[in-house]
C-alpha cells in the first residue's frame, strides 16, 4: 500500500520561475535573468531524461502534456493539485498560487477515470477563496498503511483544511513546525521528509521544538520505520524529497536527484541502498529555477487498473 508501480508525470510548456511561488519557497531560486525559452528547453531535456531513465528500469510513467495555454510555469509538479489512494480516491487540492490552480485539468482526471477504478472524487479546492490551502503530497508526507499524514506549519498548509481531509479519509493528522537553514518555515513537509516501506529519511535538525520531534519519531519508529537522519544543509540539496517505488518486476527503487544524492554521506547511502536501489537523476535546472527536486514532479498513482 506505500509504494506503487505506477506514477503520473506532466511535460511542461511553459517551465520558468514562478514569482507566485517565490514568496514562500526559499528553495526557490531568485536569478531570473536567464531566457525563459532556454530554461524550458533545459528543463525539457532534463524531464525527457528522467521520464527515459524510469522506463529503462521498468517503472510504468503515465506522462502528460502540459497544455500551452493558459501559461502553468509550475505544472511540471502535479503532486501539489491532486492524489490518489488505494481505497480508489481521487482527492483535488487547494492550491496557494493562483497562477497555478489552471494545472487542475478535466481531461486528466477523465483519463484516470478511464484507465483505473476510481471510486470516489474529493474536491477541496472550495478552500482557495477563503484563503485556505493544502497542497497535496506536497503538504503532506501520508503513510497509507498507518493512516497517518505527516505535516509541516506552513502558508501552503492551512490546519483546517487538513483535518477535514483526514478526518473525512480517517487519518490521524501529525502537525509540528520546521525551518530552514535562515529560520524560514518549510514551504513543503516533503522537502524534508520521505516515507518508505520500512524507513524514513527526517531533517530532524529542522524540528526546533523537542517534544514535536519526540513525537514524530516515536510514532515513526513504532509503526515500523527506521530513521534516517539528514542535515539542514542536505535538506536544502534536496535529500529529504525523496520517493520510494517500484517497477513492473516489483523492484523497488529510490528515487532522488543528482543533487540529493551528492550530498549524502557513505553511510548514509549504505542505508539507504539496502532498502532499495538508489535511482540519482540529474534535474539542476528545474530544482534551481522552481525549488521543488523530483519527488514533487511525481503524482503516485495508487488505483486499481480497469
Amino acid at each position: 500500500m506505500q509504494i506503487t508501480d505506477t506514477i503520473l508525470m506532466v511535460r511542461p510548456a511553459s517551465f520558468r520561475a514562478n514569482e507566485e511561488t517565490a514568496t514562500t519557497n526559499f528553495f526557490q531560486s531568485t536569478n531570473t535573468k536567464t531566457d525563459p525559452r532556454s530554461i524550458q528547453q533545459a528543463a525539457l531535456k532534463e524531464f525527457d531524461y528522467m521520464v527515459e531513465l524510469l522506463r529503462r528500469h521498468e517503472i510504468n510513467v503515465l506522462v502528460i502534456d502540459d497544455t500551452p495555454t493558459p501559461v502553468k510555469p509550475s505544472a511540471i509538479f502535479p503532486n501539489n493539485w491532486f492524489s490518489t489512494s488505494p481505497e480508489g480516491i481521487v482527492s483535488i487540492f487547494p492550491i496557494y498560487a493562483a497562477n497555478r490552480r489552471p494545472e487542475k485539468r478535466d481531461d486528466i482526471l477523465k483519463m484516470l477515470a478511464e484507465k483505473f477504478v476510481v471510486k470516489d472524487l474529493q474536491d477541496w479546492s472550495e478552500f482557495e477563496v477563503e484563503g485556505k490551502f493544502l497542497e497535496g503530497t506536497g503538504s503532506m508526507v501520508i503513510d497509507h498503511e498507518n493512516k497517518v499524514i505527516y505535516t509541516c506549519y506552513s502558508p501552503r498548509t492551512d490546519i483546517s483544511v487538513l483535518e477535514k481531509f483526514a478526518n473525512a479519509n480517517k487519518f490521524r493528522a501529525i502537525i509540528f513546525f520546521a525551518v530552514d537553514n535562515n529560520g524560514n518555515p518549510v514551504y513543503h513537509t516533503n522537502v524534508m521528509m520521505t516515507l518508505g516501506e520500512n524507513f524514513a529519511i527526517l531533517c530532524e535538525e529542522a524540528i526546533e521544538e523537542e517534544w514535536e520531534l519526540i513525537a514524530v519519531r516515536q510514532l515513526l519508529e513504532s509503526s515500523g520505520h527506521e530513521v534516517i537522519r539528514i542535515t539542514k544543509d542536505q535538506m536544502h540539496s534536496f535529500a529529504g524529497n525523496m520517493l520510494q517505488v517500484k517497477n513492473s518486476k516489483g523492484e523497488k527503487f529510490l528515487l532522488m536527484s543528482q543533487t540529493a544524492y551528492d550530498s549524502l554521506d557513505e553511510e548514509q547511502k549504505e542505508e539507504l541502498a539496502a532498502r532499495s536501489l538508489l535511482l540519482p537523476i540529474p534535474i539542476p535546472v528545474i530544482e534551481k529555477t522552481e525549488g521543488g527536486s523530483v519527488r514533487c514532479m511525481i503524482a503516485e498513482i495508487f488505483l486499481e487498473k480497469k
